[in-house]
């Protein structure tokens, strides 16, 4: 779903306060491989994912990969304590294929807010959302088995089993290849996979 779309369907925006609205918004076409932001630059937007695929990670200082999130279509993806406090990112968002990403500025949140007075609990309910998520994130890291962190992967993301690399899923769950595999096969004998 386009961006555009969504807030007429989500916010009950007219299309003549989304003529408004588009001043503010950009959409950027990124190849597979681009980068939409760096570790060390200042993120300036929140993405949404129009069409394509894009990840969210960090590097350790071994030169590990730690994937933190993927943004499918019609997810929004962004280093928010880059954006708010004005720091450098510890992160890289890259995109996994070609993608069409619309770049959400800060202006355009305030022209929102004028705009809509659904805006606002909306963006607070996307907000606490992507809190509880991460919490759930947090939570199956740190107490649940590779069993459970990966059937969650699965509900969370249906369709990327078929489009990412083995390894990125296991990046994402945070366990080397081999485990993974090792638990997919276990999965797929319980016809669970």
């Amino acid at each position: 779903m386009y961006f555009l779309e969504y807030l007429q369907r989500n916010l009950s925006v007219s299309k003549e306060d989304v003529e408004r609205l588009k001043p503010y918004l950009t959409e950027k076409k990124y190849e597979k491989g681009s980068y939409l932001l760096r570790e060390g630059e200042v993120c300036e937007y929140i993405f949404y994912v129009n069409h394509g695929l894009v990840k969210m990670y960090a590097i350790d200082e071994f030169g590990k990969e730690h994937i933190i999130q993927f943004a499918p279509e019609a997810w929004f993806i962004s280093d928010r304590a880059s954006i708010y406090k004005k720091e450098k990112s510890k992160y890289f968002i890259e995109a996994l294929e070609d993608s069409s990403i619309m770049l959400i500025s800060e202006q355009f949140i305030a022209k929102a807010l004028e705009i809509s007075a659904e805006y606002r609990s909306h963006n607070e309910h996307l907000l606490q959302n992507h809190i509880l998520q991460l919490q759930n994130r947090i939570h199956l890291l740190l107490c649940a088995s590779l069993e459970q962190r990966y059937l969650s992967f699965m509900e969370l993301y249906p369709e990327l089993t078929l489009k990412v690399p083995q390894w990125m899923i296991a990046s994402y769950l945070g366990v080397a290849p081999e485990s993974l595999s090792r638990i997919r096969k276990e999965l797929k004998n319980k016809g669970q996979s």
